[in-house]
């Protein structure tokens, strides 16, 4: 058998903005960032917007969930689950410098009893056993230094996702790039999950669009969604009364 040539893995490096400390992967292509003063704020409005899944799910059961980050960036979907949500809280990671400039830059806690990270292919990690229907939140965010499309992006990969999710669990996806293409990502995402289990924002200022795809797809009353957004942003000070009035079906 042929081995795997060795993975050439950026260098890790930070930059400061005024409050805002930023992860890069040697280039100027921000990975993630943190307000120095606030480790757990979520800075980024498609960050923000990773967690729209919340919308789906009783906030009130959260802290019996159990959340997985594909691609750590700078920690931030980690330590709000963890530490906000109160979440059983995974993070997979490739690059070990990626997680060392967590612990040492990015105030991201030591591996304990609810919060651990991985160091492995997301890819083949997910496929193992013990994340088979154990995922509640499932948030890919994986990009490679040139950030130029999604690291994994094939409906392989969305159907390992989904195979990954409860019956009420939702997988949400940043897509970013100038080589990739939102219309193809969401034809695999959903030759994975179908087409009725897929919903998404518009694209950001930045040009992040996050996609969101159900298990089990369904239509939550309007009602119910404002209810729930008015309860998580009082809560946890995310805008999620704005993500009611933004965030629609693919397929209406």
């Amino acid at each position: 058998m042929a081995r795997k040539a060795p993975i050439t893995l950026p260098e890790v490096n930070f930059s400061e903005e005024g409050p805002i400390r930023h992860l890069h992967l040697g280039s100027e292509w921000i990975q993630g960032s943190m307000l120095v003063d606030a480790p757990t704020v979520l800075v980024h409005e498609y960050i923000q917007r990773m967690m729209a899944w919340m919308l789906f799910m009783d906030p009130h059961t959260l802290n019996k969930r159990q959340a997985l980050q594909l691609g750590l960036g700078a920690g931030s979907l980690t330590k709000f689950c963890h530490k906000e949500l109160k979440m059983k809280t995974t993070a997979i990671e490739l690059n070990p410098q990626v997680l060392h400039a967590c612990r040492g830059w990015f105030k991201l806690p030591a591996d304990n009893s609810r919060m651990q990270v991985v160091l492995a292919d997301a890819s083949e990690e997910i496929q193992q056993d013990k994340w088979l229907g154990a995922v509640d939140a499932l948030q890919v965010d994986l990009y490679d230094e040139e950030a130029a499309a999604p690291v994994l992006d094939s409906a392989e990969f969305y159907a390992n996702c989904r195979a990954t999710l409860t019956e009420e669990g939702c997988m949400t996806v940043n897509l970013f790039g100038r080589s990739s293409s939102f219309d193809n990502s969401v034809d695999k995402i959903a030759e994975a999950f179908g087409e009725d289990a897929i919903w998404a924002f518009k694209a950001t200022r930045e040009g992040n669009t996050v996609v969101m795809a159900q298990r089990t797809p369904s239509r939550p009353k309007r009602a119910l969604m404002l209810e729930r957004a008015e309860f998580i942003q009082s809560e946890w000070g995310l805008p999620a009364d704005k993500w009611v009035r933004v965030f629609k079906p693919v397929k209406s």
